[in-house]
């Protein structure tokens, strides 16, 4: 179980808090928080749902106001192993919190996550039907909404190509609303030539761009493979050509207005949308 330990600061340059510090800095904490084997967990909704995954905190950072509902969390939670877990609990001020982690903090807690080892991809596809693969994706908002349509329309698994964003990443995470805790995900590489794994483990690979050789995604649904794996591009410049070369299928979503594409954290929830299981749940 968990033993959450208050103690209180006072100083902002507290070395204890290192964890926190800068926690807008994208380019600083997506090399850190890796190197460093944590993720940040933001406001007590997400920490509830790292904790239900069995992801045990390094410390946790908060207002005095929101002291009570996170002891509550914290208390009987699993450790992830037999042996107690020591958890500091910080708590300082608000203007503290802001001038520590950079940004007003006004969702409940940070806490510091150790992070869980991935896992193999052979792993995340066993007894799947339908996987999304993010292909490059740069925006951790877009990774965090993709996960959330996975997660709400009955994606089985998330593959993340080397390049794409860390589906780990506080904003990531935080946009998921912690459903990236939910959906089973890893990193599939070297990328593309993991569409020949994803061939081999039975699925139809449909990489979804603008090609003259596409077929409408209603076209898929109404042919819908019994395994499929939805391949979605980076912002702007879409899938990698090789990656569309190498799909057994390419599949364009139908616009109207003049509009050729969608954002891709849009087409993300069109596409898992339209091929739904057909017994989801209400």
């Amino acid at each position: 179980m968990l033993i959450p330990r208050v103690l209180p600061v006072a100083d902002v340059a507290d070395e204890r808090l290192a964890d926190y510090v800068s926690l807008t800095d994208v380019a600083l904490r997506s090399r850190h928080e890796p190197a460093a084997g944590l993720y940040i967990a933001e406001s007590s909704t997400v920490l509830s749902r790292a904790l239900a995954a069995g992801h045990v905190p390094r410390s946790v950072l908060l207002a005095p106001r929101w002291l009570p509902d996170v002891l509550a969390l914290l208390a009987g939670a699993p450790a992830g192993g037999d042996a107690p877990v020591d958890v500091p609990v910080y708590v300082a001020d608000e203007p503290a919190l802001e001038a520590i982690a950079g940004f007003h903090v006004h969702r409940g807690a940070l806490a510091a996550m150790h992070r869980p080892a991935l896992p193999a991809v052979s792993e995340v596809l066993a007894g799947a039907r339908r996987v999304a693969v993010l292909e490059d994706l740069v925006d951790h908002t877009n990774v965090g909404a993709a996960f959330r349509s996975a997660a709400a329309l009955g994606v089985d698994a998330v593959l993340v190509t080397p390049r794409c964003a860390d589906p780990l990443y506080r904003r990531s995470v935080r946009v998921s609303m912690g459903t990236v805790f939910q959906v089973p995900w890893t990193r599939i590489e070297p990328w593309p030539a993991g569409v020949d794994v994803l061939r081999g483990a039975g699925f139809a690979v449909a990489a979804l761009a603008l090609s003259d050789e596409a077929i409408s995604l209603d076209e898929l649904v109404a042919h819908l493979p019994p395994r499929l794996a939805l391949v979605l591009g980076a912002e702007g410049d879409g899938l990698k050509p090789r990656t569309v070369a190498s799909a057994d299928l390419v599949v364009r979503i139908p616009m109207f207005g003049g509009v050729d594409s969608l954002n891709v954290a849009a087409a993300a929830a069109v596409a898992c949308w339209a091929t739904r299981p057909p017994a989801a749940p209400g």
